[in-house]
């Protein structure tokens, strides 16, 4: 089994792709984000444009079979729900799991911490940082005016959230969830993949 798996969930300014990205480099392993929708098309079969509207949003009922255990039993290709959100979301799931169990690697949002929750490798994340500094980071990188940044990471959030409490019935941002929280408002980027090599190696792993 492979010494660890990282998952990242990130608010939207936050900077948590760009740790992603960069924490996979200084451990020389994979990163998956979009990769994943990908992953799951090739999977199922399934057109990968149904995977990109579905990506961490949530079209049907947010109360809908809260009974419901998501992300382990995949419906056949004879139900009309094949190619339902649920069903995408199980196939994101099990691409997620299957890669856990094969490698060490980095894996962006998609409830990846809650797929994960019994991996006893997985280093759960939450990345995060105050209005300002992601508004900032938002207008920035998209060339946008800070009203617009401000109301793209008001929706995107918001509709992370959504998402995150229909699969796992759970806060997205409740800390409870996740092993190591970094506010990135005055630590920026790089100095936040610092304190996860050190916050890993206070775990046993060896990583420079």
């Amino acid at each position: 089994m492979p010494e660890f798996v990282i998952t990242i969930a990130r608010g939207f300014g936050s900077g948590g792709k760009t740790i992603g990205r960069l924490l996979a480099q200084r451990l020389d392993i994979d990163y998956y984000d979009n990769d994943l929708i990908r992953l799951a098309s090739e999977e199922s079969g399934i057109n990968i444009e149904l995977f990109g509207k579905a990506d961490e949003r949530v079209k049907t009922n947010l109360f809908k079979r809260y009974n419901r255990s998501y992300g382990e039993k995949l419906i056949p290709p004879d139900s009309d729900e094949f190619i339902s959100d649920d069903n995408l979301f199980n196939y994101q799931a099990k691409i997620i799991r299957g890669l856990a169990d094969k490698q060490n690697c980095i894996i962006i949002g998609r409830c990846g911490d809650y797929i994960l929750k019994d991996h006893p490798n997985a280093i759960r994340l939450f990345i995060y940082a105050d209005k300002e500094t992601c508004i900032k980071t938002v207008t920035n990188m998209y060339g946008v005016l800070p009203k617009e940044a401000a109301a793209r990471i008001e929706s995107i959030d918001k509709a992370r959230a959504a998402y995150y409490k229909y699969y796992t019935q759970k806060s997205w941002a409740d800390v409870n969830n996740y092993d190591l929280c970094i506010n990135t408002s005055q630590i920026g980027f790089e100095k936040a993949v610092d304190v996860i090599l050190s916050y890993m190696r206070t775990l046993g792993y060896n990583v420079s």
